[in-house]
């Protein structure tokens, strides 16, 4: 039986993954796909480097374009990361008529919609599942899974690294910085953790799960983004008091056809699925109109997970190569894009004040929420022996974002705030 050539670039952790997977499920891989499955060809920046996988040193390149060009290759599986030059070779790649498997999320978040085009216009598969969550099959649930439902609603912890700080800093009462440096240390966070604890990285898997949820051309300019920088041990003590521990959600939602999309540490009920997701692990949670609520968990990265997912789109192009179908399930948004406004974000809110301790202010605080049509679901007044000021909790009932813009504003113009110490989604 003609095996299935396969072009690798880049041998890093996923990499190394994808290959140990292919060498050595070779027996199942052929029963699911129907042809042998042969990698020929692997970039690396390095070809004298030490590895710990064995693999022949003719196998290896560290020209992209001997992969790329090369014509006995049938499927690119790409896993070296990076944009533009990594664009410029799956385009490459589609004109020579390869089909393509990646775990890039920075590239199908920018340059998604031209690479699923040039793919179509070609018959081309592209197939992205490790992209988002590791080793969830998510990305294929929402195309085949629910493409008979109608998603209102996507909620997902999709950041290990953010999720491990903020677990660790529940769990221990530590502070930010502490468990930042020891996540570090362990290889959950980079040297440069910007992309993580900032919320980058979660922003651009939820461009991506918004596009497939809601069929729209979703960009990366169109979440709002908040990072966990900011969130204290003293906000996740009080949210545990309250019954919420602190997650840093991506939340993408959608009503009478108008859709947002953030990503915000949110105070999540403790009575809710995602508020037991710990450590590094990945949940997402989707509300369909016929299906309800489900929720999809899994570890969210490292070598053996992530490679799973490759290697199961891997098998999806061969098995499509061999029913002569490559190209056909290619997804294509066909919705108009409708953000919603801020009048029609809405939400629960959890806010932290520090104000004048003294007769008549909580009165004033509540008038500002009344004024501008916020009810309140809870207030609390806590006396803090280290801190002269009172402290104030409150959670809202639903209200939209226009309207906590001008009670916030108001806020900050008044005498008997001394600061706005924290503002969470609440969600649950």
């Amino acid at each position: 039986m003609k095996p299935v050539k396969v072009g690798l670039l880049g041998l890093g952790t996923v990499g190394t993954g994808v290959v140990r997977i292919v060498e050595g499920h070779q027996h199942d891989l052929m029963s699911q796909s129907g042809s042998p499955i042969e990698i020929v060809k692997i970039l690396v920046q390095d070809k004298n480097k030490a590895r710990n996988i064995s693999v022949s040193p003719d196998m290896l390149t560290e020209n992209p374009w001997d992969v790329i060009e090369n014509p006995e290759i049938d499927v690119i599986v790409e896993v070296m990361g990076g944009i533009e030059l990594t664009k410029q070779l799956m385009l490459g790649a589609l004109e020579r008529g390869k089909h393509i498997v990646t775990a890039n999320k920075d590239l199908m978040a920018l340059h998604g919609p031209e690479i699923l085009a040039k793919a179509a216009e070609k018959g081309c598969d592209v197939f992205y599942e490790a992209s988002v969550a590791g080793g969830i099959p998510i990305i294929r649930t929402l195309i085949e899974g629910f493409s008979s439902d109608r998603i209102t609603k996507i909620m997902g912890i999709v950041n290990g690294t953010t999720n491990y700080i903020l677990t660790k800093m529940s769990q221990e009462g530590a502070a930010y910085a502490d468990v930042l440096k020891e996540a570090q240390e362990l290889g959950y966070a980079e040297a440069d953790p910007t992309s993580d604890v900032e919320g980058f990285d979660a922003a651009r898997k939820m461009t991506i799960l918004g596009t497939l949820g809601f069929h729209a051309n979703v960009a990366l300019a169109d979440v709002e983004v908040k990072g966990i920088s900011g969130v204290t041990k003293e906000d996740i003590a009080y949210g545990k008091r309250l019954g919420y521990e602190v997650k840093l959600l991506g939340i993408a939602e959608r009503q009478d056809e108008h859709i947002s999309i953030s990503v915000q540490p949110t105070m999540v009920k403790t009575s809710h699925p995602l508020a037991s997701v710990n450590g590094v692990f990945n949940a997402v949670y989707v509300y369909g109109e016929a299906v309800g609520e489900t929720m999809f968990y899994g570890p969210g990265a490292g070598e053996m997970p992530t490679a799973t997912s490759v290697v199961a789109d891997l098998v999806a192009v061969v098995r499509n190569l061999n029913l002569g179908v490559n190209g056909r399930r290619g997804f294509i948004p066909y919705k108009e894009k409708k953000l919603k406004t801020d009048e029609q974000i809405a939400s629960k809110n959890f806010i932290l004040l520090h104000v004048a301790d003294k007769a008549g202010v909580l009165a004033q605080i509540t008038q500002v929420f009344a004024e501008h049509g916020v009810s309140l679901e809870s207030v609390l007044q806590h006396p803090n022996a280290t801190n002269p000021l009172a402290e104030i909790i409150i959670v809202t009932h639903d209200a939209n974002k226009a309207a906590m813009n001008k009670v916030l504003k108001q806020f900050e113009a008044m005498d008997v705030v001394h600061a706005i110490k924290s503002v969470y989604r609440v969600e649950g």
